[in-house]
């Protein structure tokens, strides 16, 4: 499993989390679970092979701290999505966006130009290539406000 695979399952468990409010613990323990993930395998490509350590370590990360940080990283979406209101942009793009801020400014190893095109690619395979275009525009706009961010990550 490459870390793009890792990073979209990582966002289908957030995504799951928006509706069913399960603790993330709870949402990755069933997801993960070997004969559920197996039936996945039949649906979507992501979930053809299992993560190693590595990948889960990340998708727990990821998903425990958009969790944990959920109004913070709304704080964000609402600071650069001008002229929206939160609650009018779609939960899977608000998903993508909560995901890709979080790794700008919390997973040292992810660069955020890589999240930025992670979360366009993964915002046009889900939706479309205006939903992407909104994305990368939030997030442009997002990690030109913190040039600091990249400097101490490295």
């Amino acid at each position: 499993m490459t870390r793009g695979n890792a990073r979209e399952l990582a966002l289908h468990l957030i995504y799951g989390r928006a509706f069913t409010g399960e603790e993330p613990e709870q949402v990755i323990a069933t997801r993960l679970e070997k004969e559920y993930y197996a039936g996945l395998g039949r649906e979507n490509d992501v979930y053809a092979e299992r993560p190693s350590r590595a990948q889960l370590r990340y998708i727990d990360t990821v998903v425990a701290g958009v969790a944990n940080r959920e109004a913070e990283l709304d704080a964000q979406i609402r600071k650069y999505a001008i002229g929206w209101d939160i609650s009018r942009i779609s939960r899977l793009a608000r998903c993508i966006l909560r995901l890709a801020i979080y790794e700008t400014l919390y997973v040292e190893d992810v660069p955020a130009g890589v999240a930025v095109a992670e979360a366009v690619r993964i915002a046009k395979k889900y939706n479309d290539d205006d939903t992407g275009a909104f994305v990368n525009g939030i997030l442009g706009s997002f990690v030109r406000g913190l040039p600091q961010v990249e400097e101490a990550k490295q």
